[in-house]
C-alpha cells in the first residue's frame, strides 16, 4: 500500500516547510531546512541549490527523510550551523520530529531560469521522490504565525549575502516587521530564534 502524505495534513500543490535529514559521505548525519512541495499520494518535489551538502548526499544515496516538526531552535541551528548528532534517531529522523517519512528520490533534473535574485540562480536541481514510509509520533498542529515568520527570516538570512544593496534594503525591512510581529504573537521559541536572527545580523554589520 501505498503512503498517502495527506493522513499528516499535506495539500497538494501546496508547500511545507520541514528538515530534510541526510547521510553524509563519512556516515554522519546531516540536517537542512528545506521546502518541499507536496505533489500528492507519496509524491514530492523539492528544488535546491547546487553546492549543498543536502543534495550532494541524495544525489549520492538516492534516499533521504523528510521531518515534520515545529521546533524553531532545530530550524534555527540546521540553518547557522551543524545540528548535533545526538538529535538524530539512528535511523537518520530527528528524535524531535512529530512525523517523518522516507523517501526515494526517483528522478532529477536541471532547474528551469527563475527571475531571482540570487546569484548562480539557475544552478539548482529540481527532483521527485516517492515516499516509502512513514511514521507519527503525535499529532500535527498548524504552525503559529510567529514561527511562519521565523522560517522566512531564515529563508532570507541563507541569501542575504547573495544579493544586491537593493535586496538587502529589503530583507532588512523584512526582517524588522518579522521581528515585530514576532515579538507580539510568537511563541517563546519563536521569540528566541529571532533574537538569534537579530544577532547574526548585528554580526554581519546590520541592526533591526
Amino acid at each position: 500500500m501505498k503512503v498517502n502524505l495527506a493522513s499528516i495534513g499535506m495539500e497538494k500543490g501546496r508547500q511545507y516547510e520541514t528538515i530534510i535529514t541526510t547521510k553524509n559521505e563519512d556516515g554522519t548525519k546531516n540536517a537542512a531546512p528545506i521546502g518541499v512541495l507536496y505533489a500528492g499520494e507519496n509524491r514530492i518535489v523539492n528544488r535546491i541549490f547546487k553546492g549543498s551538502h543536502t543534495l550532494d548526499n541524495i544525489v549520492r544515496e538516492k534516499e533521504f527523510i523528510v521531518n515534520i516538526t515545529h521546533d524553531p531552535e532545530v530550524f534555527k541551528t540546521s540553518t547557522l550551523g551543524n545540528l548535533p548528532q545526538s538529535h538524530f534517531n539512528d535511523d537518520m529522523s530527528l528524535k524531535c520530529a512529530k512525523a517523518y517519512f522516507k523517501c526515494e528520490a526517483v528522478s532529477f533534473k536541471e532547474a528551469v531560469k527563475q527571475s531571482d535574485p540570487i546569484k548562480k540562480k539557475d544552478e539548482a536541481i529540481v527532483f521527485k521522490s516517492e515516499a516509502t514510509h512513514l511514521v507519527i509520533n503525535g499529532k500535527t498542529k498548524a504552525l503559529n504565525r510567529g514561527f511562519g515568520y521565523v522560517i522566512e527570516s531564515l529563508t532570507n538570512l541563507t541569501r542575504f549575502d547573495l544579493v544586491n544593496d537593493e535586496k538587502k534594503e529589503e530583507y532588512l525591512t523584512l526582517f524588522k516587521e518579522a521581528n515585530r510581529v514576532v515579538l507580539k504573537v510568537g511563541r517563546k521559541e519563536d521569540i528566541k530564534a529571532m533574537r538569534e536572527i537579530k544577532k547574526e545580523l548585528i554580526k554581519r554589520g546590520y541592526d533591526l
